[in-house]
């Protein structure tokens, strides 16, 4: 279970091009981080991720994540 908090700065950290978005390429740089992010949504695949939640360009902003992972019950 995660603070809105330590999600921002999860997500912050994924964001690599700083753009606000996080794309299936930061999550694969990332496989730790990557697992923190399954592990919160309860969704396995980056793309599953993606394809469910993100945006039509293939990407998710922080705002659609921490629904999701609000969604999986994990949010404090």
């Amino acid at each position: 279970m995660a603070t809105e908090q330590q999600l921002k700065s999860l997500f912050n950290t994924l964001d690599t091009d700083k753009d606000g978005k996080v794309s299936s390429n930061e999550l694969f740089l990332s496989p730790g981080l990557n697992a923190i992010i399954s592990a919160e949504t309860g969704i396995s695949s980056p793309q599953e991720l993606l394809v469910r939640y993100g945006d039509k360009d293939g990407k998710i902003t922080f705002e659609q994540l921490r629904q999701v992972v609000q969604k999986a019950g994990n949010l404090e």
